[in-house]
C-alpha cells in the first residue's frame, strides 16, 4: 500500500479469497520505482488504505526497485514458504527485476509459475527510452517461464495469444472479483425529488486512456438540453501530465455544476462520494479491465461504460450497465440518459470472489495434478 493503486487492492482481495481454502503467502512490491518517477509521488507512503495481507497470510513487505537487500530476503522468504504454485501479477514493467528473479528461483525449486496478465506493456511505459524495450524484453522472458496464464476476458486471451504466440489452451479466463470497499448499505440509494439534479460520478485516475475529456463534452451536451438537471462529480488523481480534461472542466460554461476532487482519495472517503452519485460514467478509450468498474458494480449503481477491451464482458451480466461506443460524446450523453432511468435502486453484482477463487482452484488442480499414471 506504499505505492497504492488498483493492483494493490486486487492483490489484497485475491489473496484473502484464496486464503479461505489454501495456505497463502504474499510477497509485495514496496518501493516500486524511484519516488520522483511515480505519477502519484506526492502521496506515496500516506495512509490511503488500512488493508493489509499480513492480517491473514505470511507477508514479505517487500521488494524494492534497487533490490538490495530485499531481493535476497524475498527469495529466502519464497524458499521458506515453499509454495506449490507461484502467482505473479503483471501490470507494470516496474515489477520486472523482482519478477524475473522470483520466477528464476521458483524454477530452481520446481515451483510452477502462473502469470496473471492484467494488461500489456502500457503505452506510457513503452514510450520511455530504455524502459520500453527493456520492459517488452522482460515480459517475453516472464512469458517463456510461465506454466499457465490468467486473464480476465476472452478479449485479453485472444490478444495475448496472438501477440506472444501462446496457445489459447494455456490460458484460464477468470473474471475480476469485486472491490468490496463500498457496500450497498454504505452508499444507500439516494432519495431524489423530481427537481433534484442527477449526479454523474467519474472515479479513477485521470489518464489519456480514461476518456474523461469525452465525459466533460457529453456533460456540456446534457446541460444544453436540460440545464439544472445534471451535476458532474470528478474524483481522481491526474497522471502522465494529462491536463486536457481538467482544462475542459475549467473552461466549461457549466463549470458551476462540476465538482473536481483531483487527488487519490482514502478508503474511508469512498462511501461519501458513491453515496452522492446517481450513476457512474467510465468513458475509457481503451482498457483490458477496470477496478473502478468493479467498485461501481459492487455498490449496485448504474454505470455507463464504453465498448472497449475486456469491459464488454465484465459488464455483460450487470443489469445496471449501459454500453456506448468510445470517443463519442453524443453517444455517451445518450447512454447517461439511459443510465439515469436505471437509477433509484441497487443492481446485483454478477461477480464474486468465491467464483474467482473457484476458477483459480480448478486451474491449480490441473497444474499440480502431475503426469497421468
Amino acid at each position: 500500500m506504499r505505492f497504492v493503486s488498483g493492483l494493490s487492492y486486487y492483490t489484497y482481495f485475491l489473496s484473502r479469497s484464496l486464503a479461505e481454502e489454501h495456505d497463502v503467502s504474499v510477497i509485495l512490491e514496496r518501493n516500486l520505482v524511484p519516488r520522483f518517477l511515480y505519477p502519484g509521488k506526492s502521496r506515496v507512503g500516506t495512509e490511503i488504505s488500512p488493508l493489509a495481507t499480513a492480517e491473514f497470510a505470511p507477508t514479505f513487505d517487500g521488494l524494492d526497485w534497487y533490490g538490495i537487500p530485499s531481493l535476497w530476503q524475498a527469495t529466502r522468504f519464497l524458499r521458506r514458504q515453499r509454495p506449490e504454485v507461484l502467482v505473479l501479477e503483471w501490470w507494470s514493467a516496474a515489477c520486472l527485476p523482482g519478477y524475473l528473479a522470483l520466477s528464476r528461483y521458483a524454477n530452481k525449486l520446481d515451483i510452477p509459475m502462473v502469470l496473471e496478465l492484467h494488461e500489456d506493456l502500457h503505452p506510457a511505459e513503452a514510450k520511455v527510452p530504455v524502459l520500453g524495450p527493456a520492459g517488452a524484453w522482460g515480459l517475453r522472458r516472464l512469458i517463456t517461464s510461465a506454466s499457465r496464464f490468467v486473464v480476465h476476458s476472452e478479449w485479453s486471451r485472444d490478444r495475448f495469444s496472438d501477440k506472444y504466440d501462446i496457445k489459447p489452451d494455456r490460458f484460464s479466463v477468470i473474471p475480476h472479483g469485486p472491490y468490496g470497499l463500498v457496500s450497498p448499505h454504505e452508499a444507500p440509494t439516494r432519495r431524489r425529488n423530481a427537481d433534484d439534479p442527477i449526479t454523474i460520478l467519474f472515479f479513477g485516475t485521470i489518464r489519456p486512456y480514461k476518456g474523461l475529456e469525452d465525459l466533460v463534452d457529453a456533460f456540456d451536451l446534457l446541460c444544453e438540453s436540460g440545464e439544472g438537471r445534471w451535476r458532474l462529480l470528478v474524483v481522481g488523481e491526474p497522471w502522465e501530465n494529462w491536463t486536457l480534461p481538467l482544462d475542459k472542466i475549467a473552461t466549461s460554461v457549466h463549470r458551476d455544476a462540476i465538482e473536481l476532487v483531483d487527488r487519490y482519495v482514502r478508503d474511508d472517503e469512498l462511501a461519501s462520494f458513491f453515496g452522492r452519485a446517481d450513476l457512474v460514467a467510465l468513458p475509457y478509450v481503451e482498457s483490458a479491465a477496470s477496478g473502478p468498474l468493479h467498485l461501481t458494480m459492487a455498490t449496485g449503481l448504474p454505470v455507463v461504460v464504453t465498448e472497449v477491451g475486456g469491459l464488454v464482458s465484465a459488464v455483460a451480466d450487470y443489469k445496471g450497465g449501459v454500453l456506448v461506443p468510445p470517443s463519442n460524446p453524443e453517444a455517451l450523453a445518450l447512454g447517461i440518459e439511459a443510465a439515469a432511468a436505471l437509477a433509484g435502486h441497487r443492481h446485483e453484482d454478477p461477480h464474486s470472489w468465491e467464483r474467482t477463487s473457484a476458477s483459480f482452484q480448478k486451474m491449480f488442480d490441473n497444474l499440480c495434478a502431475g503426469p497421468p499414471a
